[in-house]
């Protein structure tokens, strides 16, 4: 375990607390320019009905970055400059996408820079799999990296939804930080992540006012997936997978799916069992409301895990979770109302 005395809860509290203040100030700001230069249309695939500007996560980012790199100077902990170069860096490629779309492959390749400058930052000697050749155990994580930056941006599709899913993890992630179960700078990263989300959660309420967009979703998969990373180097690897199983289950089966139906997986579509959901009568309030939950019972598994880790509660937690998320798919598969099926509709 590590030391907990540098997790203070105040100093948790108001890195929390000014995220908040940041991103929302910022994004009262920031609406005008992007009502201007950056508006999503509706189209065929769009789940919101009228234009909306975009580009919020430039206030959730920033404020994100800013808190955690003030507490962690002010309290002397490490600054982590990979990590932040990395996120402007894939925050600025997103940028440039919601402006102007980049085509798949450079795409790709910028993230793939982005995800593998972090990497190379981890010390050698912290492992996950300390048995397997350490080329093997970071090429992996090189390919989970990059799908996790794309998947929290596959999953950013109807308002709130990011919120929804990020909110309930980094709060996690802060109070086993708190714990002592994770190092102080991600500790940190956590809840100042969950305080620009919670700042810009008035704005992105149904009907939403503005979205975060590439520019936010892509950086926010970044931070998430490292600071998930940085709780299974500390032995924790179930929690780590508990806690985004719902953005895994849904993104991954979908893709799949898509991928055995010979469809260009790369573009976009309503496919997604969220956004399935939507058009079986579920409103997006609704839709929200049952991921927020799942996530609180996640969150609550994971924290199950680290607090007892044995074999047997560890098995038992992700049992339940991987049945938690199963039921929820299966009532998003199915129109609002029709009785429980036993298997996934052939046409997810």
């Amino acid at each position: 375990m590590i030391d907990p005395t540098s997790h203070n809860a105040l100093g948790l509290g108001a890195t929390l607390a000014a995220a908040a203040v940041i991103s929302s100030s910022l994004i009262v700001v920031l609406r005008p320019l992007l009502r201007r230069y950056a508006l999503a249309r509706p189209n065929a695939r769009s789940s919101h009905k009228r234009p909306t500007p975009q580009g919020a996560g430039i206030a959730v980012i920033a404020a994100t970055v800013l808190t955690a790199t003030a507490w962690n100077y002010l309290t002397h902990h490490p600054v982590q400059v990979i990590l932040v170069a990395a996120v402007m860096f894939i925050a600025m490629v997103g940028l440039i996408d919601d402006i102007r779309s980049i085509p798949v492959v450079p795409r790709l390749l910028f993230q793939a820079l982005a995800t593998g400058a972090v990497l190379a930052a981890v010390p050698s000697d912290l492992r996950i799999a300390p048995g397997w050749p350490i080329e093997l155990e970071r090429g992996l994580l090189l390919i989970a990296g990059l799908w996790f930056v794309n998947l929290v941006n596959f999953m950013d599709g109807v308002d709130l939804m990011t919120v929804a899913e990020v909110v309930p993890i980094t709060a996690c992630l802060t109070f086993l930080g708190w714990l002592g179960e994770l190092p102080a700078t991600a500790t940190i990263a956590a809840a100042g992540l969950c305080g620009a989300l919670l700042g810009f959660s008035p704005f992105n309420r149904p009907i939403a006012k503005v979205f975060l967009g590439d520019v936010g979703s892509l950086p926010i998969g970044l931070m998430l997936g490292w600071c998930l990373l940085q709780l299974a180097l500390q032995h924790h690897l179930a929690a780590a997978l508990l806690l985004p199983l719902y953005y895994l289950a849904d993104a991954t089966i979908t893709l799949m799916c898509r991928i055995a139906r010979r469809e260009p997986f790369w573009a976009a579509h309503r496919t997604h069992y969220y956004q399935r959901a939507t058009d079986n009568g579920f409103t997006v309030r609704q839709v929200v409301g049952y991921v927020f939950a799942l996530n609180c019972l996640l969150a609550a598994l994971a924290i199950t895990t680290v607090a007892f880790n044995s074999p047997l509660s560890i098995a038992l937690a992700i049992l339940a979770g991987a049945i938690a998320v199963t039921y929820l798919l299966l009532t998003f598969s199915r129109k609002r109302g029709a009785p429980p099926s036993p298997h996934f509709p052939h046409g997810a």
